[in-house]
């Protein structure tokens, strides 16, 4: 009886052991089907984006208004990396996230709404340097947030008219929305503003910009929207030209105002999207962190490939803080690093494209506890997070007993 006892047990234990080899083999093959789709390789493209926002994003509309010289880029050095011919009017050596993104998407550049004769198939760039949730920020010099809603609108009608009220509604429900604006609302329209700090404290100024961001959400989601992406604001007190203010400092320390009021924004933004997403069906959204993000590179250049996380490339003064770049500004001389791969800024306000690329690839694909609560490839390509469960059924519970 023992031994039939044992035998007996051997079989089941046998029987159980192939049943969890069974699985570990189907949870590594799972796993590499999840890691093949989650590289930027799918041959067709993905869904139209739009794009809204400042200077971050901002790919040429400022080229076509009349504005300061600061709020413009189609100089040199601007686009000096030989990607573009030469300066396009963004606000970098090279390229800006969006690029990037649409390129993972299979997408063309997508072009600025001013663009004469621009095709809006696969999407439009409403961005404008300077420009503000706030009308008041910048005003009559840049092209703010309300007033790029209704340039979409605009793009709306000229896709309804080109392919029909029916493809141009399905075009504008699949499409995904970049938004990365508020930076000026804080800099310019606050930091710059002595009234408006006496008028509001920051909490209340805050409350008010987020406020005017969630109406544009709104806004976009009840014509149709139902994908969008965000990138939220950098530590602004970290920006050469606001270390600039206080060049005593050490390279450690940053204008705690400006980082401040950034980290307030972002934990808003955050509270504000967690509720539209219940309240809003179908919403989907891509958050990113993109504040801690950078923040780490400006501490530690060297771990990400950099050599200088503090000082811009292209500029002048403390820090390279002074917005001098190309010689368009108020000064008209300027240094020039020998490499801006080396560096995390490019001039006293915005990062170099290596920054850009960086960070277009964590929005990518990067996971939830970093970006979500989905990655922008879920957004584009509709791709379902996988589990066990979706190819077989759920194993009973003594199968791993």
């Amino acid at each position: 009886m023992l031994k039939n006892k044992n035998q007996s047990f051997s079989v089941l234990a046998m029987a159980r052991l192939s049943s969890c080899i069974g699985y570990f083999f189907l949870f590594v093959i799972l796993r590499c089907f999840r890691a093949s789709a989650s590289s930027p390789s799918h041959k067709t493209a993905g869904a139209a984006l739009f794009i809204f926002g400042d200077s971050t994003v901002d790919v040429g509309n400022n080229n076509y208004i009349t504005t300061t010289p600061e709020n413009r880029a189609d100089v040199k050095p601007y686009g000096q990396n030989g990607f573009f011919e030469g300066p396009t009017g963004r606000f970098s050596d090279g390229r800006v996230i969006v690029d990037y993104i649409a390129d993972y998407a299979n997408l063309p550049l997508i072009p600025p709404f001013l663009q004469p004769s621009a095709d809006y198939t696969y999407g439009a760039n409403f961005a404008s340097a300077g420009g503000g949730v706030l009308p008041d920020t910048n005003k009559g010099l840049v092209i703010d947030l309300p007033t790029q809603l209704k340039n979409f609108e605009e793009v709306e009608k000229a896709l309804t008219e080109k392919l029909g009220e029916a493809q141009a509604k399905e075009l504008i429900s699949e499409a995904v929305y970049f938004i990365s604006i508020g930076s000026n609302d804080y800099l310019g329209g606050y930091l710059g503003n002595p009234k408006m700090q006496e008028t509001y404290i920051p909490e209340v100024y805050v409350g008010m910009v987020i406020g005017n961001l969630t109406n544009a959400i709104q806004a976009l989601y009840e014509k149709g929207a139902r994908k969008f992406a965000f990138l939220s604001l950098s530590p602004l007190g970290c920006l050469p030209v606001l270390r600039a203010l206080n060049p005593k400092a050490s390279e450690s320390d940053c204008f705690e105002a400006g980082s401040s009021l950034a980290l307030a924004h972002n934990n808003a933004l955050r509270a504000i999207l967690t509720s539209l997403q219940h309240i809003l069906k179908d919403l989907k959204y891509c958050n990113s962190n993109f504040y801690n993000w950078l923040d780490d590179r400006i501490k530690n250049p060297s771990k990400f490939g950099f050599k200088d996380g503090v000082n811009a490339c292209c500029g002048s003064g403390p820090y390279g803080g002074l917005l001098t770049c190309g010689g368009n500004k108020k000064a008209t001389e300027f240094q020039l690093c020998n490499n801006a791969d080396e560096h995390v800024w490019w001039d006293s306000f915005h990062p170099t494209e290596r920054i850009h690329e960086q960070f277009a690839k964590a929005l990518w694909n990067g996971p939830p506890f970093s970006v979500g609560p989905y990655n922008l490839e879920t957004l584009f390509f509709n791709v379902e997070k996988l589990t066990i469960a979706d190819i077989v059924d759920a194993p009973d519970e003594h199968h791993f007993q």
